[in-house]
């Protein structure tokens, strides 16, 4: 039998499979509309693991911000990276099919990522080496998001891989060095907000122009 710490410790290997399950199955369906019941079926596995292994209070990852003002600093740069994309592709949300999911993923998502892939995994390893701790599980959570790249061209490639891991380590050492993940989900929040979620899961645009 496993003991907690080892189930959450191989949670992240489930949540890619399901993801990846999802993904090739929902797209045979519908297509690229897949993204939208692999996020909530993300959504609740994730959520699932948080509430049933969590030892601590949710409220201890939202507590204000310790340590140098440069990391909260560093996590909102991080957010606002995605901005070009947002002035030039913006008119894609015009219509609520797109609009809509796109607003609530970038409300809802922040939260319940942030909460497992930073608080509770980094949690779990809190005597690993920091820097072991954030690369390893950064890794698995850029691998996560290729999954979504099995139905967009947007979403696929070398490029997703390499931005989100790098998101993942600041994200993962802001948090390890502030005690909070208040300023993480902020700077979450921006990216999905700014990178036009739903109409890049739809392929609204051409990956090669900004």
């Amino acid at each position: 039998m496993m003991n907690r710490r080892q189930i959450v410790l191989l949670s992240p290997f489930l949540v890619i499979a399901v993801n990846l399950i999802v993904a090739y199955i929902f797209g045979q369906i519908i297509g690229k509309w897949a993204f939208i019941p692999m996020i909530i079926i993300g959504w609740l596995f994730m959520s699932c693991i948080i509430f049933k292994f969590n030892e601590k209070s949710i409220q201890s990852w939202i507590q204000p911000a310790s340590g140098k003002v440069g990391w909260t600093i560093l996590a909102l740069f991080v957010g606002f990276i995605p901005l070009p994309l947002f002035i030039f592709h913006s008119h894609t949300l015009m219509h609520w099919t797109v609009w809509l999911p796109w607003i609530l993923l970038a409300i809802i998502n922040p939260w319940i990522e942030e909460f497992y892939w930073r608080g509770l995994l980094l949690d779990y390893t809190k005597d690993w080496s920091r820097w072991l701790a954030v690369i390893y599980f950064s890794a698995l959570f850029a691998v996560n998001h290729l999954a979504f790249g099995i139905n967009s061209e947007v979403n696929s490639g070398y490029d997703v891989l390499i931005s989100t891991f790098i998101m993942g380590c600041v994200w993962g050492l802001v948090f390890l060095k502030t005690n909070s993940l208040r300023w993480v989900i902020l700077s979450h929040f921006m990216v999905d907000f700014f990178n036009l979620s739903a109409a890049a899961f739809l392929d609204l645009w051409d990956k090669g122009t900004w």
